[in-house]
């Protein structure tokens, strides 16, 4: 779930992203639905009001499937909440009618200091979106220089990537960097003071780790193959990315399950040596971006875009990961 949302006024303290053009493109909305990253359960609960048959809302966070509760039991058994990654989304769903990922880190885990992933609030430096699992002062205090720097630099596009690193490693001999304001200062110190309007110097750094605890790449590329998986013929994927990584990853997973190369019209030919029928078409040739309406109430949407894609009937068959634009790490690490 991405950072995603800003308070309501009522018991819906988050709200979802691009949630308008997904029902609409995906209209008439029926059958069972996937919620990959169920996070406060916006999607779902609106899928399931749009006319769902049946949603089954997937999290690697229990905390969020606890707060869930109090309200998921109104639905009864139309909604079922299952604590998983979403790339296993298949092993909970066959045949179904949509399936619906919003990626990135919740608001709501932004929120709370204790999670550590944002550094405008002290806590310990965890990022951890579920409950197990090493953590990023696991990673700031154990890995090798030259690692951090690359994680840096591929996930983050940190720029002073080998810089933050030394002063990483430097920093920890004289005790273990174990909070998020502590790592903050550290990076702060290796880059030029912000400009008014600019982004935190530590953003892209904490963005870095994050996706490195949480493996964000491998579970993307693992997740869109479930879904392809999991989705009967004519069923929709929307896909709602934070960052040009992400959204690259997306676009070229669609483009080649479409058996189209990047910047093609629709008469092109299919990708050279691509014998495979296609396995998606593409609803959205663009990526879709929120409106000035949304954007004014919920400044959080920035940055996202939205991608959507139907199945086919052909089988589904595995993407070539390499054409992915996954960052160079995640392709080492066999995302």
């Amino acid at each position: 779930m991405a950072a995603s949302a800003s308070q309501e006024t009522d018991d819906r303290p988050h709200i979802p992203v691009l949630l308008e053009p997904i029902l609409r493109l995906a209209a008439p909305v029926a059958g069972l639905w996937v919620d990959g990253t169920f996070g406060a359960g916006g999607y779902a609960r609106a899928l399931l009001d749009a006319g769902a048959e049946r949603v089954i809302g997937i999290d690697r966070d229990p905390s969020v499937l606890t707060l869930a509760a109090s309200w998921a039991a109104g639905f009864g058994n139309r909604l079922e909440l299952i604590e998983d990654t979403f790339d296993h989304l298949d092993r909970h769903a066959e045949r179904a009618a949509g399936v619906v990922l919003d990626l990135g880190v919740s608001s709501m885990q932004l929120d709370q200091a204790e999670r550590g992933f944002s550094f405008m609030r002290d806590g310990p430096l965890d990022m951890r979106m579920g409950a197990s699992g090493p953590t990023a002062a696991d990673l700031v205090n154990n890995t090798a220089e030259a690692e951090i720097a690359d994680i840096l630099y591929h996930y983050g596009e940190e720029r002073a990537s080998r810089r933050i690193a030394r002063a990483i490693v430097k920093a920890r001999t004289d005790a273990p960097i174990a909070g998020t304001r502590a790592l903050a200062s550290i990076v702060e110190r290796c880059l030029p003071r912000a400009k008014p309007g600019q982004s935190h110097p530590a953003t892209r750094s904490f963005q870095a780790l994050r996706i490195a605890v949480n493996d964000e790449f491998g579970q993307l590329a693992r997740g869109l193959e479930a879904a392809e998986r999991a989705l009967g013929p004519g069923g929709i994927l929307a896909v709602v990315s934070f960052h040009s990584m992400e959204d690259r990853v997306v676009k070229r997973f669609m483009q080649q399950g479409a058996g189209a190369a990047g910047g093609e019209n629709r008469h092109a030919p299919a990708l050279p040596g691509d014998a495979r029928r296609p396995t998606w078409t593409r609803v959205t040739r663009a990526a879709v971006a929120p409106d000035a309406e949304e954007l004014a109430a919920n400044p959080r949407a920035r940055s996202a875009l939205l991608r959507i894609a139907r199945r086919t009937d052909a089988p589904a068959s595995p993407p070539d990961r390499a054409a992915l634009g996954l960052p160079k790490i995640a392709m080492n690490k066999g995302a």
